[in-house]
């Protein structure tokens, strides 16, 4: 081993059998496969200098090592790569500086690694860590690649603890599996945050992923992964990850959706790309949340299963356009909305308007005009007046529910005659029926003049229509005497005339507000 630093070459103590070969399987391995951590400690800190012509790395195949790895603190600048190595202690790295280490197919207890500085790339691909991963307030310098990583719990519920976690590039975490909450409060992620094809679980606590303040500069996917049938031995990540066009799996290859048995929590997050939900499963329990609160972020991909428990929650998010499905949206009570705000909506398959308005009425149990006006200020955007004309009648009738009798009967009325004055067709279609009923009545009657030589020709077409018509005087109302039933046949066209009015009125006054 000594002698293969020296070269940069792997000292490999593989026997070329896959279950002989395996860290996670059972079967113990022999001294003859054993090295102290003492001595890798000692090669990695204080090791001897490189053969002339060569570079110093430790590679390790096949390898146990024994003891706990304890680096913490040290500056270690040969290449590290262990590959199918077995540990049986701890790998302590607490402010350990590398430039890259490599730990492939491993079998780790725990990985202690907090405020861990490397210049290079940290890969953890397809090992699996018994107690969790630590990586507060580590900075890796281009990319965190823990594709297809097993992860236990620490003491403490945590599989992964990364809060103020700081990675130049890329985290890939594609196709990994976890047994505790994944924390990355305030982490800094320099490109891409991928999860795709990833399964995680916390059913010892509420949260399976929790990353408050999460600032991502490119995309955040929790979507499929491609899964390959190859082999891919010591080959660079993503390890048998298949790629399309934009990161979508490769047609043919099969997939994996990323499934989330537990609540996230992504509130105040910052993401300069997306948030792609594309084929998302969240398991949530009632007291759980997908909680997206004040994130921004240009587009939001909502097109995941839809959460059969558990809650939905955007309240304060500020997204550009938002992609979505009326089928991954949860039911009434199940969503909450409240200071939501979009611009453009793309829904992907049949998303007519009723389903859209059930969407705002499932995330307002309780009447509140903000979702409403916000539905209908992006359809009128697009183009969509007579949709966005229906949004605000809507509005308007659920606001009617929270009214007093009085209040629920004048907004009866108003709904009845020219709906609110949202379809104001209606108001010249009864005020055409009500004239020409007007008109029919009063051509069978033959009032006496008030003053004998002071009146205009009678006129029943126009007396009717001077009574149905407030404000403009047309020179029959008030020139004539009504006796019995035709008193209360004028005062009845003279208050439709008023209600019509005003509701009209009130109809052009939302109008020119919204103009």
């Amino acid at each position: 081993m000594w002698q293969a630093f020296r070269n940069g070459s792997a000292y490999d103590l593989r026997v070329r059998d896959p279950l002989a070969d395996d860290p996670m399987a059972a079967r113990s391995w022999g001294p003859e496969r054993t090295v102290r951590a003492r001595v890798v400690a000692l090669l990695l800190l204080s090791g001897p200098e490189a053969r002339p012509g060569r570079v110093a790395a430790l590679k390790l195949r096949g390898v146990q090592i024994t003891g706990a790895l304890d680096l913490s603190g040290g500056t270690v600048a040969p290449y590290v790569e262990l590959n199918g190595c077995r540990f049986d202690g701890e790998l302590l790295l607490p402010e350990c500086r590398f430039t890259t280490l490599r730990l492939v197919g491993c079998s780790v207890p725990r990985l202690e690694a907090a405020r861990l500085h490397t210049e290079g790339d940290l890969h953890l691909p397809r090992c699996r860590v018994e107690n969790g991963v630590r990586l507060t307030d580590a900075q890796i310098g281009t990319d965190l690649l823990i594709n297809q990583v097993v992860i236990g719990r620490d003491r403490r519920g945590k599989s992964l603890l990364a809060d103020g976690l700081s990675v130049a590039q890329d985290l890939q975490a594609e196709l990994i599996e976890t047994h505790g909450e994944i924390s990355l409060r305030g982490a800094k992620i320099g490109v891409s945050l991928s999860l795709r094809g990833s399964r995680l679980s916390n059913p010892y606590g509420k949260l399976a992923l929790n990353a408050p303040q999460l600032t991502v500069e490119r995309s955040l996917y929790l979507t499929p992964a491609g899964l390959s049938s190859q082999l891919y031995g010591n080959a660079t990540p993503p390890y048998g990850i298949g790629r399309g066009i934009g990161g979508t799996p490769a047609r043919g290859v099969r997939v994996q959706r990323f499934e989330c048995l537990g609540g996230i929590r992504l509130d105040d997050g910052r993401f300069g790309d997306a948030v792609d939900l594309q084929d998302a499963r969240f398991t949530l329990e009632n007291d759980q949340e997908v909680s997206l609160r004040r994130i921004q972020t240009p587009e939001l991909r909502f097109l995941g299963e839809r959460p059969e428990r558990g809650r939905v929650v955007l309240s304060g998010a500020r997204i550009v356009t938002l992609v979505d499905k009326s089928t991954s949206w949860p039911g009434p009570g199940q969503l909450s909305m409240g200071g939501f705000v979009y611009e453009t909506l793309v829904p992907v398959g049949h998303f007519p308007l009723a389903r859209r308005l059930e969407w705002v009425t499932a995330a307002t149990p309780e009447y509140a005009p903000e979702p409403y006006e916000r539905l209908a200020a992006v359809k009128r955007n697009s183009g969509e007046d007579s949709e966005a004309r229906e949004v605000l009648l809507t509005k308007q009738r659920r606001r009617r529910e929270t009214l007093p009798l009085a209040g629920k009967a004048w907004g009866v009325l108003q709904d009845w005659t020219v709906a609110y004055g949202y379809r104001p067709g209606r108001a010249a279609l009864w005020m055409a029926v009500l004239w020409a009923a007007g008109t029919l009545a009063f051509s069978r009657y033959d009032p006496e003049p008030i003053k004998a030589d002071e009146h205009p020709q009678w006129s029943a077409a126009l007396y009717a229509l001077d009574l149905l018509v407030p404000v403009i005087n047309l020179g029959q109302d008030g020139h004539w005497l009504l006796k019995g039933v035709w008193q209360w046949a004028a005062a009845g066209l003279i208050l439709l005339g008023w209600v019509l009015a005003t509701t009209v009125a009130a109809g052009a006054s939302r109008l020119l507000r919204r103009g």
